[in-house]
């Protein structure tokens, strides 16, 4: 037997919980987002991709800027979550560690719908002011999680050097999603080994005067 229809088009949805409804609307805005952009994206088509009415969108997400900070509040949660498991690791023995995970890194940088619904979201905020706020409230957070945990790595150095080799160590993860899509065959474990170097050098070269 078929589902009804409501009369505004849209399929009754299984019960969910609150948390459940709302990642089932977020997952149809990426899809219509890596569709369409964010510029492209209505809050109809996310209505018709969610199978519901674009009234019930509402009462998740306000408005398109809602569903950017949810998608970002997203990537927060899976850095605070990756952070939190390095607490756990001896300040001697967390370089070693970083640099395991970085093969892991460079694969989620390098999977195009990661990279290009980054540079999304990017797109939007260079032209909305709103979501330019959101973003830059996340590199904040962002920030402050890589500060505490090259303090471990690199105790005593200078803080502006702190600083800048750490947006240095943001430049280049930022950069690999441009790569992914102009250069999405590079070589990834010559990629890996080369930043490996690069990682060490940072963290374990004097500061300069």
């Amino acid at each position: 037997m078929s589902n009804p229809v409501t009369e505004s088009g849209a399929i009754p949805m299984p019960r969910q919980s609150r948390e459940e409804r709302q990642q089932h609307i977020l997952n149809a805005a990426l899809r219509c987002v890596r569709r369409s952009g964010f510029h492209g994206a209505s809050m109809s088509d996310i209505a018709s991709e969610a199978k519901m009415s674009v009234g019930v969108i509402y009462r998740y997400f306000a408005n398109k800027e809602a569903i950017v900070e949810a998608i970002v509040a997203n990537d927060l949660a899976e850095m605070r979550a990756m952070f939190a498991e390095w607490e756990s690791v001896p300040d001697d023995a967390l370089l070693d560690t970083l640099l395991d995970t970085l093969e892991r890194a460079i694969e989620h940088k390098y999977t195009l719908n990661n990279a290009g619904l980054a540079l999304e979201v990017l797109a939007e905020a260079a032209r909305n002011p709103r979501v330019a706020a959101i973003v830059e409230r996340a590199d904040v957070q962002e920030r402050d999680l890589g500060r505490s945990l090259y303090r471990r790595i690199s105790p005593g150095r200078n803080q502006g050097q702190l600083e800048a080799r750490g947006e240095i160590i943001s430049m280049i993860f930022d950069g690999m999603m441009i790569r992914a899509i102009s250069n999405p065959q590079s070589d990834r474990q010559a990629l890996l080994a080369a930043l490996r170097q690069v990682m060490t050098v940072l963290f374990t070269l004097p500061d300069h005067p």
